[in-house]
């Protein structure tokens, strides 16, 4: 096993094509399909299941992929090191959508202008999509709904924010969820950590909401409240930044589910050079 087939297997697992793999490493396909052979051989197992012209991994090669990454992370961080260069190449950031829009906007502006090197490539989505982009190696780290007890991740707490239940102009104070028992909501997907934490505090006063209406933004749901059509749960800081907002009613949830902490999270052992550098910038502000 060589550092050439890591980069190759990495090439591979990230396109799911031999072809765009080869394309991605400067190599013709025959090369990158005897040498993934040649590390399977190697390691005793498969580490993709074939079907179609196209790979995915397989279960030994998701465990094997993380390890792939954290050798080659370490590799270019030993290179940096010995060079004295600052931090250089790709680093992916995931961010809650409401992270993106109004918490680290000004952080990452200074990273480019720092780290101009630094090729920053940014994805949003709800917590359960960024962690698996973590564990997968697709993102190199990730703003979450926190905290995480993966035990393949590690992190550390940045933001606090105040969760807001927000319903139409001249709605009654909402103070408990029984209040609204029955009555629609707009929220992200299944695998938000914000839906969750909603969907918690209706059952824990005993209360159902009605139809959950799954939305793609908060843009969207606020469009959708200030229509009279339900109820959305939106960050007090996002919800303040959005056009609009003067349009509706919003109360904090009560003390127990007011808070929600938002962690920066990385792969356990996986911490590069390029992350290091962004935590600093994190610390400054």
């Amino acid at each position: 096993m060589d550092l050439t087939q890591l980069e190759m297997f990495n090439a591979v697992a990230q396109t799911g094509s031999i072809t765009q793999a080869a394309q991605k490493v400067h190599r013709v396909p025959s090369n990158l399909t005897t040498r993934i052979r040649q590390l399977e051989a190697d390691l005793g197992i498969e580490l993709f299941i074939r079907e179609n012209q196209r790979l995915r991994l397989s279960p030994a090669g998701h465990s094997f992929l993380r390890y792939s990454q954290q050798i080659l992370a370490l590799v270019d961080e030993a290179r940096m090191v010995v060079a004295g260069d600052e931090p250089q190449g790709l680093f992916s950031l995931g961010a809650l959508e409401s992270t993106a829009a109004v918490r680290i906007p000004a952080t990452l502006a200074a990273y480019n202008r720092r780290y101009p090197r630094i090729q920053f490539d940014l994805a949003t989505g709800p917590s359960g999509t960024m962690i698996d982009g973590v564990l997968e190696g697709t993102l190199s780290a990730a703003f979450v709904d926190g905290p995480v007890m993966h035990p393949g991740l590690e992190g550390i707490p940045v933001y606090q924010e105040e969760m807001m239940i927000v319903a139409p102009r001249g709605h009654t104070p909402i103070s408990r969820a029984q209040q609204v028992n029955g009555a629609s909501i707009y929220a992200f997907r299944a695998n938000c950590s914000y839906r969750r934490h909603f969907e918690s505090w209706f059952q824990a006063d005993k209360a159902t909401p009605g139809r959950i209406h799954e939305m793609e933004s908060y843009h969207g749901m606020l469009a959708c409240v200030i229509a009279g059509a339900g109820l959305a749960l939106i960050p007090r800081s996002m919800l303040e930044s959005m056009p609009g907002h003067q349009q509706v009613d919003a109360w904090p949830l009560t003390e127990k589910w007011r808070w929600l902490t938002t962690w920066l999270v990385w792969r356990r052992g996986a911490k590069t050079p390029h992350l290091t550098a962004f935590i600093e910038l994190l610390n400054e502000r």
